[in-house]
């Protein structure tokens, strides 16, 4: 999967870059970056799992992840990366990354908060299936 238009917008199977999502948004005029890291948790309705899988209707999500993304950079004055990952997630790793820069840490954090809500509210990935915890 490639991204949209942007390096800052990607939609992949493999494992996210955390460095890579905040080097998308560092820069010499932005003083406060934003971090949110979504991981896989170990237990999901009450039961132990190994792992999710996530499914992407992959055209519209690309679109709406940068649909998200441009908004809150537009409201906050800010620069906004979104890595979402496809596929079998296992526990513990990260199957979303918003990173959001701003001249001020106040916008970077209400950059970063929108982006993430507003993908959890309208681009079209869900999770597929729950893979077993091992024994």
């Amino acid at each position: 999967m490639t991204p949209i238009d942007s390096p800052r917008i990607r939609l992949t199977s493999s494992p996210l870059d955390i460095g890579e999502a905040f080097r998308c948004v560092a820069g010499s005029g932005m003083g406060g970056v934003a971090l949110f890291i979504g991981t896989v948790r170990g237990v999901e309705e009450g039961r132990p799992i190994g792992g999710i899988g996530y499914e992407a209707y992959e055209g519209m999500a690309l679109k709406e992840l940068d649909a998200c993304a441009r908004g809150a950079e537009e409201r906050h004055g800010a620069k906004v990366a979104v890595f979402h990952r496809v596929g079998t997630v296992p526990v513990g790793e990260a199957s979303v990354v918003v990173a959001a820069s701003a001249p001020h840490r106040a916008e970077a954090f209400a950059a970063c908060r929108e982006a993430i809500e507003s993908i959890k509210e309208s681009v079209p990935i869900w999770k597929s299936s729950f893979i077993e915890a091992a024994d």
